[in-house]
């Protein structure tokens, strides 16, 4: 058995290196040793990976000849998130980065640009050399996996997200804005969802031995996206020390998104009216809400907004 399968990815150094306060039990504190801007960028240096060092053909044979066609479908929705929600944050970080109000801030967020592509690189050979979709290129695949969204889905990241990123791109200078944004961004879309679901996917292909490249592959962006969090949270951390004002925003920006991220947890082909308690892929709709709120707690009471016991 491999390493990745040995131990729980949390508790690897690498991931443990980010400082991401999720991982770490401390936060439930509040004590964190968050890295700055620059540790930050070292760290980058440090976890680099590339995309064509994968081999798919295992995952191929798993894909067509061990997963059945409802199990296929059904394992679409997580995908599909994250296949379009990486391109879309990927067009939405350029206003942010210039909007910071430090140049070591500016730096890392470049870094993040560069490994958001990275990551719509990734499923994209996923998709193309698996032989997941119909479409040909990557415009296709991207319009194809988006039917298996739901209407949050679009809320988030097209209005609670856009909205804000566009007022930055017209006003560069307004910071409250720009911290709404980071809180969107690396709190929810990145921090709640995307490493929630990072989570499990990677625990039920590792329980059915299903899917090896995607696997080692997505253990790799996940790092990348509790390096990019812990920035969040340091960034988050810094503003709201620095004035009131700031924690308002982040209040605010909470307020706005964590209603959709809640809709978004709930894949669109499970009816409302299915509790919460249905087993999907070895968890519930309730557990990943559980997990994604614990990671959430941990990273405000670091920042400073959550009162620890």
């Amino acid at each position: 058995m491999s390493d990745v399968t040995t131990q729980h990815a949390t508790e690897r150094a690498d991931f443990q290196a980010t400082s991401d306060p999720a991982l770490l039990e401390s936060a439930d504190r509040g004590e964190s040793q968050l890295l700055d801007y620059h540790q930050l960028y070292e760290l980058w240096e440090r976890q680099q990976w590339r995309t064509q060092d994968l081999d798919f053909s295992q995952d191929r044979v798993d894909w067509h000849e061990r997963i059945p066609p409802d199990e296929r479908y059904a394992r679409m929705y997580g995908l599909s998130s994250f296949f379009v929600g990486e391109q879309r944050v990927a067009e939405e970080l350029g206003p942010m980065m210039r909007a910071c109000p430090q140049e070591d801030m500016r730096i890392f967020l470049c870094t993040q640009i560069a490994d958001e592509a990275r990551h719509v690189a990734f499923f994209d050979r996923f998709y193309a050399e698996v032989g997941v979709l119909e479409a040909g290129d990557l415009r296709g695949r991207l319009e194809e996996t988006s039917q298996h969204l739901n209407p949050e889905f679009e809320e988030l990241f097209d209005q609670a997200l856009r909205d804000r990123v566009d007022r930055l791109g017209r006003d560069p200078g307004d910071l409250e804005t720009l911290v709404e944004a980071v809180t969107i961004y690396h709190m929810v879309i990145e921090g709640m969802l995307a490493l929630t679901g990072q989570h499990f996917i990677i625990e039920y292909n590792e329980e059915q031995g299903t899917l090896p490249a995607f696997v080692e592959g997505f253990l790799k962006v996940a790092r990348d996206e509790h390096r990019h969090v812990a920035f969040g949270a340091r960034f988050l951390r810094d503003m709201s020390q620095r004035d009131p004002r700031y924690t308002e925003a982040i209040q605010r920006a909470m307020a706005d998104a964590l209603p959709l991220a809640e809709g978004v947890l709930r894949p669109k082909w499970i009816p409302e009216e299915q509790p919460d308690d249905v087993e999907i892929f070895g968890t519930t709709i309730a557990e990943t809400r559980e997990f994604a709120a614990k990671a959430l707690g941990r990273r405000l009471k670091v920042i400073g907004l959550v009162a620890t016991a």
